[in-house]
């Protein structure tokens, strides 16, 4: 334990995702070390990104605008929406510049382990928004865990009645990857989505 604010700088980054209390630590005195400029410049970032960043009003994805850029685009398609757990996801499937439509950030995954249920994501506006008969598709791209997998399901369910195409993202074993190291549900959804190699 340290000393005074020291400790509570260690404590505050610590308790962000991802962040143990060693790289907490690291992080501390990397900051404490910093010139005051660059500490400056860090600390005006942070209150800036909360005083303008926002949720789209449209998909919940994080923006500056009411609407984000993907809403705002026209040139993309209307006949699918992709549901995404956070928008971190967003970005990840854009890098792949595979999917053309638009997106549903539900704001997390069911998981009543950590009080998390239907009624705390943003499923209800997502109902709302497939209203519109230009939507042919919904692609459920939650994450291969059992939050997401419980997500999926109770997704699939709710829109399944709707007469609207419901797909859920292929997944299985990593290229490169052993067999004996894969976990059950990838295992499992690797068996599912197996394909036909031969016609044989």
């Amino acid at each position: 334990m340290y000393e005074g604010v020291v400790q509570e700088l260690i404590d505050a980054l610590s308790r962000l995702p991802g962040v143990g209390p060693k790289s907490a630590q690291r992080i501390a005195f990397y900051l404490v070390q910093t010139d005051d400029e660059q500490a400056k410049q860090l600390a005006q970032i942070l209150l800036e990104v909360k005083a303008r960043v926002r949720f789209c009003t449209v998909c919940f994805n994080i923006s500056e605008h009411d609407q984000c850029n993907i809403c705002r685009d026209p040139r993309r398609s209307k006949e699918s929406i992709c549901v995404v757990e956070e928008s971190k996801d967003v970005q990840a499937i854009e890098k792949t510049r595979e999917f053309r439509g638009y997106y549903h950030v539900l704001g997390g995954a069911i998981s009543p382990i950590d009080g998390i249920g239907p009624e705390n994501l943003k499923i209800k506006e997502l109902m709302s928004r497939l209203n519109n008969p230009d939507i042919k598709e919904v692609i459920i791209a939650t994450d291969p865990n059992l939050e997401g997998e419980a997500t999926a399901t109770y997704l699939t369910r709710m829109l399944v009645p709707l007469g609207i195409t419901v797909s859920r993202l292929a997944s299985g074993l990593p290229v490169g990857g052993d067999l004996e190291y894969a976990d059950e549900i990838t295992l499992g959804r690797a068996f599912e989505g197996r394909r036909i190699v031969s016609g044989n």
